[in-house]
């Protein structure tokens, strides 16, 4: 993931998740532990080791860096591994990668940060807030300040606390009728499972991979953050209606969508790169939405087709910010400058699906980020001077999907826009706005 920009998710997955039984439960576990945990906590770890060595990070070869945050990882956040098991895996680690050469220097290093009591950051006591929050909680500096600005110090913290637990698990059930096959089968293949914590259809699970299960075989669930499930429910489509599914892959909310729009529907699902729709496909024909037709589209420039559609969802690709605890890496690679990419690119989507959408239609825009640039103003500038289209509640539409506990209130903002924030809701940060065309 380091050399070649990959997303350590899809790695664990490939590595791990499809090898027919031969990496072991705890074995799987252990390296998605120290690969995630690593990724959350980089900007932390990189400030203990630096006083412990002559030279600078930058300056050390990326092997011998990953090994020495891997090795003070373990000693810092991880009570079963002991120290010295921790420093001679690093010190293998680098011996492996052909760089014996350093192997000297892991070993010394990690031996003189398993010796120091207690293992902190030294911080001035005038250090901006941004700053100190940013090396704490191991985020970027510009982000922290970000948040600090929009949200406050006490749900900034909040936040970057919640960015680096491993975050839940949820499968989303195809089939209510299965629900109850599905939570045995699930608990036969050695999982914990308990209900969602927003939808009747999701269930929460640990301790295993829902994959190893025939309810997953069978098409009855699908791995799907909860949040990502709201908003399929919140585009609302009917049986038979017409449906338009933009940037769709990897299918998790167009499986959801297909099943409510029903075998005899129009529904077209797109997305730029075909690799991903092939993906998608297998996905789709093993929870039984075959009736999807897909298509490789580039959907910032004109659309080409001739009909309108009922029901559009635009699951915009953005920052992700709102998915920090699960893909951790993302908090490295963005920059500032970035935002205005993905906000114009946003804008192209969102106009171009307004388009393709039917009088008295209803498109929903949605995105994983937290940021406003992506979220609201994107939808406003889209909509400005556009009298044919009004932004209304989704609060009537998703409100079935919940039980009987949940306020569907507490997911909407004043404005109507539905809104996940992490440390409150305990999903991943979406945003979504629905679009109601005037007839």
């Amino acid at each position: 993931m380091e050399t070649g920009g990959a997303y350590a998710a899809d790695l664990l997955h490939a590595r791990l998740g499809q090898r027919g039984g031969a990496v072991k439960r705890e074995d799987a576990a252990l390296a998605t532990e120290l690969t995630l945990g690593v990724l959350r906590w980089q900007r932390l770890l990189d400030r203990l080791l630096a006083p412990y060595l002559d030279t600078s990070l930058d300056s050390l070869d990326s092997e011998v860096l990953l090994a020495l945050r891997l090795g003070l990882y373990q000693m810092r956040y991880l009570t079963r591994i002991p120290a010295r098991a921790a420093v001679n895996e690093s010190v293998e680690l680098v011996k492996w990668a052909r760089k014996s050469s350093a192997a000297r220097l892991v070993n010394a290093v990690l031996r003189r940060c398993s010796a120091a009591a207690p293992l902190g950051p030294q911080l001035s006591p005038d250090l901006p807030l941004a700053e100190r929050l940013g090396i704490l909680y191991s985020h970027p500096t510009w982000l922290a300040a970000r948040w600090l600005g929009f949200f406050g110090e006490a749900r900034t913290t909040a936040l970057l606390e919640c960015n680096n637990r491993a975050p839940r698990l949820t499968c989303a059930v195809h089939d209510p009728a299965r629900q109850e096959q599905a939570v045995a089968s699930l608990r036969k293949a050695g999982l914990s499972v308990e209900p969602g914590r927003w939808l009747r259809s999701a269930l929460t699970v640990c301790g295993g991979n829902p994959a190893d299960s025939e309810a997953f075989r069978r098409g009855w669930v699908s791995v799907q953050e909860e949040a990502s499930q709201l908003v399929a429910w919140l585009v609302g489509v009917e049986p038979g209606q017409s449906v338009l599914d933009l940037c769709a892959a990897p299918g998790g909310k167009t499986a959801i969508l297909a099943r409510a729009a029903g075998a005899g529907s129009l529904f077209v699902a797109t997305d730029r790169h075909s690799h991903r729709l092939r993906a998608m496909k297998s996905h789709l024909q093993r929870v039984g939405s075959t009736q999807v037709e897909l298509l490789v589209l580039d959907a910032t420039v004109a659309l080409p087709f001739a009909a309108q559609f009922d029901r559009i969802l635009l699951d915009a690709p953005c920052s992700g910010t709102g998915t920090l605890g699960r893909n951790p890496e993302i908090r490295w690679r963005l920059r500032p400058e970035d935002l205005d990419d993905f906000r114009t690119r946003q804008r192209q989507l969102l106009a171009n699906g307004l388009g393709a959408l039917a009088p008295g239609g209803r498109l929903v825009y949605s995105t994983c980020s937290l940021e406003p640039e992506e979220n609201e103003q994107a939808v406003a500038e889209a909509l400005a001077g556009r009298r044919d289209f009004r932004c209304i509640s989704g609060e009537r539409t998703l409100a079935p999907h919940l039980p009987e506990d949940a306020r569907v209130g507490d997911l909407f903002d004043q404005e109507g826009n539905f809104r996940t924030f992490p440390p409150q809701h305990h999903t991943d940060g979406f945003f979504a706005a629905t679009i109601e065309r005037r007839s």
